[in-house]
C-alpha cells in the first residue's frame, strides 16, 4: 500500500521560510509526477507546483512562482518543498500528491494524497 507522509509545516512569521517534505513508502516514484497543493481556511484545495519524473520539469501557481522552489530526490523516493518569502496568503494545509498514471508536470492532482501538513504563516 503507498503512503505519503508529509512533514516540516509549523508557524513562522511573515518573510520566513519552510520546507516541506513528502516520504513515499510502499512503491517507487522515480519514474512519475509528483505535485504539492494546498487547502486554505475556507477555500478549495489548490494546486502549488509539480515536478517531472526527472526533475527536469517543474511548473508553479503565479502566487508562489519566485518564492517556492519544487525538488525532489528520487534515491530517497522524497519530494521538497522549499518555501522563502512566505506571507499570511500561504497559510493552509499543504497536500503531497502522486500521479501513477504520468512522468510529466501537470495541474490536476491524482487520487494519491498525504495526510498534509499544516503551515501557519503570521504577520
Amino acid at each position: 500500500q503507498v503512503q505519503l507522509v508529509e512533514s516540516g509545516g509549523g508557524l513562522v512569521q511573515a518573510g520566513g521560510s519552510l520546507r516541506l517534505s513528502c516520504s513515499v513508502s510502499g512503491r517507487t516514484v522515480s519514474s512519475y509526477a509528483m505535485g504539492w497543493f494546498r487547502q486554505g481556511p475556507g477555500t478549495e484545495r489548490e494546486f502549488v507546483a509539480t515536478i517531472s519524473w526527472s526533475g527536469n520539469s517543474r511548473n508553479y501557481a503565479d502566487s508562489v512562482k519566485g518564492r517556492f522552489t519544487i525538488s525532489r530526490d528520487n534515491a530517497k523516493n522524497t519530494l521538497f518543498l522549499q518555501m522563502n518569502s512566505l506571507n499570511p496568503e500561504d497559510t493552509a494545509v499543504y497536500y503531497c500528491n502522486a500521479r501513477f498514471d504520468r512522468s510529466g508536470i501537470y495541474y490536476s492532482p491524482g487520487p494519491t494524497w498525504g495526510q498534509g501538513t499544516q503551515v501557519t504563516v503570521s504577520s
